[in-house]
């Protein structure tokens, strides 16, 4: 039976991922997840793309009393209000869109700014779910993950974190199966998710889930088995838009509508 192994959430977008046991999804997305960003003094995005390291701080928010906490590799922590907004920013996304947002008060901007030896500032989009890169959702099935390690001869793709994911699949009966829901409707949990397509990768998946230095040529290695969509794109998982909100639990049964 095909059901979810594991939930990935990243409070503040290219930071360290979080696990848990249960998430709920709006029609935007999933609650707690992506609820901030970061963009440089020119008001451009800023990621793991371009600072790898970003992922070792680990980032804590509690909705309920608005608190947010970032911890430094080194066991330093940062703490405040997350709600105290500051100036407004407008941010493009990929060129697909505009994010406006505001800062956010408090020791947040300086702690990463020194972290990661450039001026930072973390931000807060107006509307939920506005940062999300294409779609709200995504999947990847452990039998996808598994054949990539067998064809580049390497079990270091097989921390599937590197792919910063939604949701995990487990029992699906061939690797990349997950490409033949495009276009189909798949419950997860109590969800019903529309699968539009294939996400294509980027130089991220390159790098160590924990460390964020390049580890493994995760993109050659699917180009080699999979070749490209369009002459460029290399596809790894896919993206899901939510039709039907609700609870997603680990260990949830994760149904395409042909079952």
């Amino acid at each position: 039976m095909r059901s979810v192994s594991r939930i990935s959430i990243a409070p503040v977008k290219s930071l360290a991922l979080e696990h848990p046991e249960q998430v709920t999804l709006e029609t935007w997305g999933a609650v707690g997840n992506r609820s901030f960003f970061l963009v440089g003094d020119d008001d451009r995005l800023v990621n793991g793309a371009k600072i790898g390291q970003l992922v070792q701080v680990r980032a804590h928010h509690d909705r309920q009393s608005e608190t947010l906490t970032l911890t430094f590799p080194d066991g330093n922590a940062v703490e405040g209000s997350a709600a105290e907004l500051g100036a407004p920013v407008k941010t493009d996304f990929y060129g697909d869109h505009i994010v406006a947002s505001h800062t956010v008060d408090g020791p947040f901007s300086g702690a990463l700014s020194s972290f990661a030896g450039r001026s930072l500032r973390l931000v807060r989009p107006d509307e939920p779910g506005a940062a999300n890169d294409i779609c709200p959702a995504s999947m990847l099935s452990t039998a996808s993950v598994g054949e990539l390690a067998s064809r580049s001869g390497s079990d270091v793709p097989r921390d599937s974190r590197r792919f910063r994911l939604l949701f995990e699949i487990e029992g699906c009966t061939f690797p990349h199966e997950e490409d033949t829901w495009a276009g189909r409707r798949v419950r997860v949990g109590e969800v019903v998710l529309r699968v539009p397509g294939p996400i294509p990768r980027c130089v991220v998946t390159t790098q160590d889930p924990s460390t964020g230095l390049k580890d493994f040529p995760t993109l050659r290695a699917i180009r080699e088995y999979r070749g490209t969509r369009k002459g460029e794109q290399i596809d790894f998982g896919v993206y899901g838009e939510i039709l039907e909100p609700g609870v997603v639990r680990v260990g949830d049964a994760v149904e395409p509508p042909d079952d």
